[in-house]
Protein backbone atom coordinates (compact mmCIF):
# COMPACT_ATOMS: atom_id res chain seq x y z
CA UNK A 1 0.00 0.00 0.00
CA UNK A 2 1.74 3.05 -1.03
CA UNK A 3 0.41 6.82 0.10
CA UNK A 4 2.02 9.51 -2.27
CA UNK A 5 2.50 12.67 -0.20
CA UNK A 6 4.14 16.19 -0.90
CA UNK A 7 3.79 18.54 1.36
CA UNK A 8 1.14 16.72 3.38
CA UNK A 9 2.42 16.56 6.84
CA UNK A 10 -1.16 17.15 8.49
CA UNK A 11 -2.64 14.81 6.46
CA UNK A 12 -0.10 12.17 7.49
CA UNK A 13 -0.47 13.10 11.18
CA UNK A 14 -4.38 13.15 10.79
CA UNK A 15 -5.10 9.69 8.73
CA UNK A 16 -1.84 7.71 9.05
CA UNK A 17 -2.55 6.06 12.36
CA UNK A 18 -5.90 4.64 10.82
CA UNK A 19 -4.49 3.48 7.90
CA UNK A 20 -1.93 1.61 10.20
CA UNK A 21 -4.34 0.56 12.78
CA UNK A 22 -7.19 -1.02 9.47
CA UNK A 23 -4.73 -2.52 7.30
CA UNK A 24 -3.61 -5.21 9.19
CA UNK A 25 -1.05 -7.74 7.06
CA UNK A 26 -0.38 -4.89 4.45
CA UNK A 27 2.89 -3.12 3.94
CA UNK A 28 2.30 0.64 4.28
CA UNK A 29 4.96 2.71 2.23
CA UNK A 30 5.03 6.22 2.02
CA UNK A 31 6.66 7.72 -1.26
CA UNK A 32 7.61 11.45 -0.73
CA UNK A 33 7.78 13.83 -3.69
CA UNK A 34 10.82 15.48 -2.27
CA UNK A 35 8.55 17.55 0.82
CA UNK A 36 9.68 20.70 2.37
CA UNK A 37 7.70 20.26 5.19
CA UNK A 38 8.58 18.17 8.03
CA UNK A 39 6.68 14.69 6.45
CA UNK A 40 9.67 12.78 6.85
CA UNK A 41 11.18 13.39 9.88
CA UNK A 42 7.90 13.15 11.34
CA UNK A 43 7.29 9.25 9.55
CA UNK A 44 10.80 8.42 10.92
CA UNK A 45 10.11 9.59 14.74
CA UNK A 46 6.93 8.39 14.94
CA UNK A 47 6.15 5.33 12.37
CA UNK A 48 9.33 3.50 11.73
CA UNK A 49 7.60 0.75 10.90
CA UNK A 50 6.19 2.90 7.45
CA UNK A 51 8.37 2.50 4.54
CA UNK A 52 9.66 6.06 2.85
CA UNK A 53 10.90 5.74 -0.65
CA UNK A 54 12.14 9.59 -1.43
CA UNK A 55 11.64 10.73 -4.70
CA UNK A 56 14.55 13.68 -5.58
CA UNK A 57 12.17 16.12 -6.74
CA UNK A 58 8.24 16.24 -7.32
CA UNK A 59 7.49 13.82 -10.22
CA UNK A 60 3.57 14.43 -9.63
CA UNK A 61 0.90 12.09 -9.02
CA UNK A 62 1.59 9.85 -11.96
CA UNK A 63 5.49 9.48 -11.98
CA UNK A 64 5.54 9.85 -8.29
CA UNK A 65 3.72 6.63 -8.07
CA UNK A 66 5.14 4.40 -11.10
CA UNK A 67 9.10 5.36 -9.57
CA UNK A 68 7.95 4.45 -6.40
CA UNK A 69 5.84 0.92 -7.65
CA UNK A 70 9.08 -0.32 -8.93
CA UNK A 71 10.73 -0.75 -5.77
CA UNK A 72 7.43 -2.79 -4.46
CA UNK A 73 7.57 -6.42 -4.46
CA UNK A 74 3.44 -7.08 -4.16
CA UNK A 75 0.41 -9.40 -5.43
CA UNK A 76 -1.61 -6.26 -5.53
CA UNK A 77 -0.91 -2.45 -5.29
CA UNK A 78 -2.75 0.18 -3.60
CA UNK A 79 -2.96 3.87 -4.42
CA UNK A 80 -4.19 5.62 -1.28
CA UNK A 81 -4.48 9.37 -1.57
CA UNK A 82 -2.89 11.45 1.72
CA UNK A 83 -6.17 12.48 2.70
CA UNK A 84 -8.02 9.22 2.77
CA UNK A 85 -9.53 7.80 6.67
CA UNK A 86 -10.03 4.21 6.27
CA UNK A 87 -12.46 2.52 8.10
CA UNK A 88 -12.22 -1.46 9.86
CA UNK A 89 -11.96 -4.25 7.79
CA UNK A 90 -11.64 -2.25 4.64
CA UNK A 91 -9.23 -4.19 3.10
CA UNK A 92 -10.91 -7.90 2.71
CA UNK A 93 -13.84 -6.98 0.39
CA UNK A 94 -11.92 -5.68 -2.29
CA UNK A 95 -9.32 -8.56 -1.83
CA UNK A 96 -11.58 -10.88 -2.08
CA UNK A 97 -13.27 -9.73 -4.70
CA UNK A 98 -9.84 -9.50 -7.23
CA UNK A 99 -9.37 -13.16 -6.21
CA UNK A 100 -12.64 -14.08 -7.75
CA UNK A 101 -11.78 -13.39 -10.87
CA UNK A 102 -8.16 -13.39 -12.29
CA UNK A 103 -9.71 -10.45 -15.32
CA UNK A 104 -10.34 -8.07 -12.55
CA UNK A 105 -7.77 -6.05 -12.71
CA UNK A 106 -8.42 -2.89 -10.80
CA UNK A 107 -10.78 -2.20 -8.00
CA UNK A 108 -12.58 0.52 -5.76
CA UNK A 109 -14.32 0.72 -2.62
CA UNK A 110 -16.82 3.40 -1.93
CA UNK A 111 -15.95 6.75 -1.56
CA UNK A 112 -17.60 9.10 0.84
CA UNK A 113 -16.64 12.82 1.55
CA UNK A 114 -15.08 12.93 4.47
CA UNK A 115 -16.32 16.27 5.77
CA UNK A 116 -19.92 15.42 4.92
CA UNK A 117 -20.24 11.94 5.15
CA UNK A 118 -23.59 11.10 4.24
CA UNK A 119 -22.50 12.39 0.57
CA UNK A 120 -20.06 10.93 -2.05
CA UNK A 121 -17.14 12.22 -2.60
CA UNK A 122 -16.56 14.09 -5.92
CA UNK A 123 -13.41 11.87 -6.87
CA UNK A 124 -14.58 8.77 -7.52
CA UNK A 125 -18.08 7.88 -5.50
CA UNK A 126 -19.16 4.85 -6.26
CA UNK A 127 -17.62 3.92 -9.44
CA UNK A 128 -16.00 6.08 -12.43
CA UNK A 129 -18.41 5.93 -15.61
CA UNK A 130 -18.15 7.96 -19.02
CA UNK A 131 -20.07 8.84 -21.85
CA UNK A 132 -20.16 9.07 -25.55
CA UNK A 133 -17.87 12.29 -25.65
CA UNK A 134 -15.46 10.85 -23.22
CA UNK A 135 -16.79 12.98 -20.21
CA UNK A 136 -15.82 11.35 -16.98
CA UNK A 137 -18.42 11.12 -14.15
CA UNK A 138 -19.23 8.87 -11.34
CA UNK A 139 -22.39 6.91 -9.70
CA UNK A 140 -23.19 9.26 -7.15
CA UNK A 141 -21.75 12.29 -8.31
CA UNK A 142 -22.97 14.47 -11.72
CA UNK A 143 -20.10 17.16 -12.51
CA UNK A 144 -20.45 19.40 -8.98
CA UNK A 145 -23.57 17.11 -7.70
CA UNK A 146 -23.19 14.81 -4.88
CA UNK A 147 -25.40 12.03 -3.83
CA UNK A 148 -26.62 11.35 -0.43
CA UNK A 149 -25.48 7.91 0.36
CA UNK A 150 -28.63 6.02 1.31
CA UNK A 151 -27.34 2.51 0.42
CA UNK A 152 -28.18 2.50 -3.16
CA UNK A 153 -24.79 1.98 -4.41
CA UNK A 154 -23.66 -0.93 -2.05
CA UNK A 155 -23.36 -3.33 -4.89
CA UNK A 156 -20.81 -4.79 -7.06
CA UNK A 157 -20.84 -3.51 -10.15
CA UNK A 158 -18.31 -2.97 -13.24
CA UNK A 159 -17.16 0.07 -14.10
CA UNK A 160 -15.54 2.20 -16.75
CA UNK A 161 -12.45 3.52 -14.13
CA UNK A 162 -11.86 3.44 -10.46
CA UNK A 163 -10.83 6.24 -8.45
CA UNK A 164 -6.76 7.26 -7.91
CA UNK A 165 -7.64 8.25 -4.53
CA UNK A 166 -7.87 4.47 -3.33
CA UNK A 167 -7.33 2.37 -6.18
CA UNK A 168 -6.05 -1.85 -5.89
CA UNK A 169 -4.59 -2.68 -8.53
CA UNK A 170 -3.01 -6.06 -9.55
CA UNK A 171 0.90 -5.70 -9.54
CA UNK A 172 1.23 -7.72 -12.75
CA UNK A 173 -1.47 -5.71 -14.80
CA UNK A 174 0.05 -2.50 -13.80
CA UNK A 175 3.23 -3.62 -14.94
CA UNK A 176 2.12 -4.66 -17.99
CA UNK A 177 0.56 -1.46 -18.77
CA UNK A 178 3.27 0.29 -17.97
CA UNK A 179 1.77 2.26 -15.45
CA UNK A 180 -0.04 5.65 -14.95
CA UNK A 181 0.93 7.82 -17.85
CA UNK A 182 3.92 10.31 -16.79
CA UNK A 183 3.15 13.19 -18.95
CA UNK A 184 -0.25 13.60 -17.58
CA UNK A 185 1.37 14.80 -14.41
CA UNK A 186 -1.74 14.24 -12.20
CA UNK A 187 -5.38 14.42 -13.03
CA UNK A 188 -7.48 11.95 -15.69
CA UNK A 189 -4.57 9.42 -14.59
CA UNK A 190 -6.97 6.78 -13.32
CA UNK A 191 -9.17 7.06 -16.19
CA UNK A 192 -6.84 6.80 -18.88
CA UNK A 193 -4.91 3.52 -16.76
CA UNK A 194 -8.31 1.42 -16.72
CA UNK A 195 -9.48 2.87 -20.02
CA UNK A 196 -5.98 0.89 -21.03
CA UNK A 197 -6.65 -1.93 -18.74
CA UNK A 198 -10.15 -2.70 -20.41
CA UNK A 199 -8.66 -2.22 -23.82
CA UNK A 200 -6.71 -5.00 -23.17
CA UNK A 201 -9.17 -7.23 -22.06
CA UNK A 202 -9.14 -6.68 -17.86
CA UNK A 203 -11.69 -5.78 -15.88
CA UNK A 204 -12.31 -2.85 -13.34
CA UNK A 205 -14.75 -3.16 -10.90
CA UNK A 206 -16.42 -1.33 -7.81
CA UNK A 207 -17.69 -2.94 -4.25
CA UNK A 208 -19.77 -1.08 -1.79
CA UNK A 209 -19.25 -3.62 0.50
CA UNK A 210 -16.30 -1.19 1.45
CA UNK A 211 -15.63 2.24 2.71
CA UNK A 212 -12.95 4.80 3.35
CA UNK A 213 -13.56 8.92 3.16
CA UNK A 214 -11.80 11.15 1.31
CA UNK A 215 -10.76 15.02 1.76
CA UNK A 216 -10.05 15.99 -1.67
CA UNK A 217 -8.49 18.62 -3.19
CA UNK A 218 -5.70 18.81 -0.68
CA UNK A 219 -2.96 19.63 -3.23
CA UNK A 220 -4.39 21.07 -6.02
CA UNK A 221 -7.71 22.98 -5.30
CA UNK A 222 -10.57 22.85 -8.19
CA UNK A 223 -10.25 26.51 -8.36
CA UNK A 224 -6.71 26.41 -9.04
CA UNK A 225 -6.26 27.54 -13.31
CA UNK A 226 -2.92 24.35 -13.52
CA UNK A 227 -6.11 22.10 -12.14
CA UNK A 228 -8.04 23.32 -15.11
CA UNK A 229 -4.97 23.14 -17.50
CA UNK A 230 -4.52 19.29 -16.84
CA UNK A 231 -7.85 18.30 -16.77
CA UNK A 232 -8.48 20.13 -20.24
CA UNK A 233 -4.70 18.66 -21.77
CA UNK A 234 -5.37 15.49 -20.07
CA UNK A 235 -8.79 14.62 -21.08
CA UNK A 236 -7.94 15.29 -24.75
CA UNK A 237 -5.18 13.32 -24.50
CA UNK A 238 -6.75 10.38 -23.09
CA UNK A 239 -9.45 10.45 -26.27
CA UNK A 240 -6.33 10.59 -28.57
CA UNK A 241 -4.71 7.45 -26.98
CA UNK A 242 -7.25 5.46 -26.27
CA UNK A 243 -10.64 5.98 -29.09
CA UNK A 244 -10.76 3.55 -32.21
CA UNK A 245 -9.69 5.69 -35.59
CA UNK A 246 -14.03 5.28 -36.29
CA UNK A 247 -14.70 7.16 -33.65
CA UNK A 248 -11.47 9.15 -32.58
CA UNK A 249 -12.13 12.24 -35.08
CA UNK A 250 -15.49 12.88 -34.95
CA UNK A 251 -15.19 13.00 -30.52
CA UNK A 252 -12.39 14.90 -30.50
CA UNK A 253 -14.10 17.79 -32.93
CA UNK A 254 -16.93 17.61 -30.29
CA UNK A 255 -14.98 17.84 -27.67
CA UNK A 256 -12.98 20.59 -28.68
CA UNK A 257 -15.91 22.69 -29.72
CA UNK A 258 -17.22 21.80 -26.18
CA UNK A 259 -13.57 23.01 -24.43
CA UNK A 260 -14.50 26.47 -26.61
CA UNK A 261 -17.75 27.15 -25.19
CA UNK A 262 -16.81 25.93 -21.24
CA UNK A 263 -13.35 28.35 -22.16
CA UNK A 264 -16.28 30.83 -22.61
CA UNK A 265 -18.79 30.35 -19.77
CA UNK A 266 -15.36 30.84 -17.56
CA UNK A 267 -14.21 34.42 -19.38
CA UNK A 268 -18.18 35.52 -18.61
CA UNK A 269 -18.06 34.32 -14.91
CA UNK A 270 -15.33 36.15 -14.64
CA UNK A 271 -12.96 33.25 -14.39
CA UNK A 272 -10.18 34.95 -16.86
CA UNK A 273 -7.03 32.23 -15.51
CA UNK A 274 -9.25 29.21 -16.36
CA UNK A 275 -10.30 30.41 -19.56
CA UNK A 276 -6.81 31.00 -20.85
CA UNK A 277 -5.76 27.59 -19.24
CA UNK A 278 -8.31 26.09 -21.55
CA UNK A 279 -6.64 27.42 -24.54
CA UNK A 280 -3.63 27.20 -22.89
CA UNK A 281 -4.37 23.06 -22.74
CA UNK A 282 -5.07 22.79 -26.65
CA UNK A 283 -2.09 24.62 -27.43
CA UNK A 284 0.26 22.21 -25.32
CA UNK A 285 -1.49 19.12 -26.65
CA UNK A 286 -0.48 19.88 -30.21
CA UNK A 287 3.05 21.17 -29.20
CA UNK A 288 3.20 17.47 -27.85
CA UNK A 289 1.58 15.79 -30.73
CA UNK A 290 4.80 13.36 -32.11
CA UNK A 291 4.49 12.47 -28.35
CA UNK A 292 0.64 11.62 -27.87
CA UNK A 293 0.81 9.72 -31.41
CA UNK A 294 4.10 7.25 -29.88
CA UNK A 295 1.73 6.86 -27.13
CA UNK A 296 -1.29 6.07 -29.06
CA UNK A 297 0.45 3.59 -31.08
CA UNK A 298 1.56 1.76 -27.49
CA UNK A 299 -1.52 0.16 -27.35
CA UNK A 300 -2.70 -2.06 -30.36
CA UNK A 301 -5.86 -3.18 -29.63
CA UNK A 302 -8.47 0.18 -29.12
CA UNK A 303 -12.24 -1.56 -28.79
CA UNK A 304 -15.43 0.81 -29.55
CA UNK A 305 -17.00 2.30 -26.98
CA UNK A 306 -20.61 0.67 -27.30
CA UNK A 307 -17.63 -2.76 -26.70
CA UNK A 308 -16.37 -1.45 -23.08
CA UNK A 309 -18.84 -1.42 -20.11
CA UNK A 310 -19.50 1.97 -17.97
CA UNK A 311 -20.33 3.74 -20.84
CA UNK A 312 -23.44 6.05 -21.38
CA UNK A 313 -24.93 5.85 -24.05
CA UNK A 314 -25.64 9.77 -24.46
CA UNK A 315 -23.90 13.09 -23.64
CA UNK A 316 -24.02 13.89 -19.43
CA UNK A 317 -23.23 17.72 -20.40
CA UNK A 318 -26.23 17.91 -22.05
CA UNK A 319 -28.70 15.65 -19.57
CA UNK A 320 -27.31 17.49 -16.80
CA UNK A 321 -26.96 21.36 -17.81
CA UNK A 322 -29.96 21.01 -20.35
CA UNK A 323 -32.06 18.24 -19.38
CA UNK A 324 -31.03 19.03 -15.15
CA UNK A 325 -31.03 15.80 -14.46
CA UNK A 326 -28.32 15.32 -11.40
CA UNK A 327 -28.29 11.66 -10.46
CA UNK A 328 -27.35 8.35 -12.62
CA UNK A 329 -30.68 7.05 -11.93
CA UNK A 330 -32.46 9.77 -13.82
CA UNK A 331 -30.22 9.64 -16.74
Amino acid sequence: MVILNWNGLHFLQQFLPSVIENSPGCEIIVADNASSDESVAFLRAHFPEVRVIRHESNLGFCEGYNQALRQVEATYYVLLNSDVAVTPGWVAPVITLLESDEQIAVCQPKINAHQHPHLFEYAGAAGGMLDTLGYPFCRGRLFEHLEDDNGQYNDVQEVFWATGACMFVRASVYKEMGGLEPAFFAHMEEIDFCWRVSNAGYKVFYTGHSQVFHVGGGTLHKSNPHKTFLNFRNGLAMLYKNLPLSELYQVIVFRILLDWLAAFRMLVAGQKADAKAVLEAHVSLLKQASYWHNRRKLQPVKKKLKELKGIYAGSIVWEYFIRQKRTVKEL
